[in-house]
């Protein structure tokens, strides 16, 4: 119990098929790929610049003026220009 056979995973497969139709499922695995490596890239992006600001000096929280966060370009897919963006890194607004 609780081990799909070959007959289930057809039936799913074949139900699949039925519901999103034989000329979507292609374009929706592209999308999942995409999806898959902007993840990849940007758990990878996110180590590299934990690695890089690890010995970074702590701020000085007694001067009243800070400047906001410079900006970075996401692309969606290495090599899709089309669809980079500029993104605002979140701040930390739990300060005490």
């Amino acid at each position: 119990m609780g081990r799909l056979g070959p007959t289930e995973i057809i039936l799913i497969l074949v139900v699949i098929i039925l519901l999103f139709g034989a000329k979507k499922l292609p374009d929706m695995a592209r999308s999942l790929g995409k999806s898959a490596r902007i993840l990849k890239s940007e758990a990878k992006a996110m180590k590299d610049e934990d690695k890089s600001a690890a010995p970074a000096d702590p701020p000085n929280n007694n001067t009243g003026d800070q400047q906001p966060p410079a900006q970075r370009i996401i692309q969606a897919a290495p090599g899709d220009a089309t669809n980079a963006r500029p993104v605002n890194e979140p701040t930390d607004t739990t300060k005490r």
